[in-house]
């Protein structure tokens, strides 16, 4: 039985990468919570398993400096408002973004050469982040953080040719990247966990190209 399970997953393996392969490459805006909006680049691999339906992988990365005012508030009320200004030093921070899911994709005609799209996506959240030392505020430290992610999306694509397309999509992205760190005050020697949580949900609006080989 188990011979035959294993033949079975083998051909049905081969059936779905032989199917003809696509690569999409998209930018456009992504507006998270956590940060300011900003400028994110991505790109699609996967396998055109017929004309309405594709299914494959997507990684993307949005970067943006920025200072963290939840953090500095947090800083605020602890601390006490008279090193506001210092705070918002310590609060700066660099933040990389790099999603990795899996995408399933559905479409469906609607005009001539027009089709429009549901996309759904799931996978893992990186955050390669560098922030400023509480006590050394001039000097940076590195941290890593990673979590759950799910994407869902609309759009609408028009055929370029018979081996390519143009579209747009609009989608909302959910994760919360997180870790908790301890602050001890020097002056009153109290120590506080902070829990720095970027959440990264939010809408991302593109245009993109793909094109099947």
């Amino acid at each position: 039985m188990r011979k035959y399970f294993l033949i079975i997953t083998f051909l049905l393996t081969s059936n779905l990468f032989s199917q003809n392969h696509f690569g999409s490459v998209k930018l456009g805006l992504y507006n998270p919570a956590a940060t300011d909006n900003g400028f994110i680049i991505g790109y699609e691999g996967g396998w055109f398993i017929d004309d309405n339906f594709i299914v494959g992988w997507s990684a993307d990365w949005f970067h943006q400096n920025y200072v963290d005012s939840k953090l500095v508030k947090d800083y605020n009320d602890f601390y006490g408002e008279i090193n506001s200004s210092l705070n918002e030093i310590r609060a700066k921070t660099n933040l990389h973004s790099i999603p990795l899911m899996g995408m399933i994709n559905g479409n469906w005609y609607i005009h001539y050469r027009t089709k429009a799209f549901v996309t759904g996506a799931a996978g893992l959240n990186t955050l390669f982040i560098f922030y400023r030392n509480y006590e050394k505020p001039n000097e940076d430290e590195f941290k890593a953080a990673i979590d759950f992610a799910w994407r869902v999306g609309i759009g609408v694509i028009y055929e370029i040719g018979d081996r390519s397309d143009s579209f747009v999509e609009l989608a909302y992205h959910h994760s919360e990247p997180s870790w908790e760190f301890n602050v001890k005050d020097p002056i009153t020697g109290k120590t506080k966990i902070f829990e720095r949580k970027f959440e990264m949900n939010g809408l991302l609006l593109r245009i993109g190209f793909r094109f099947y080989f």
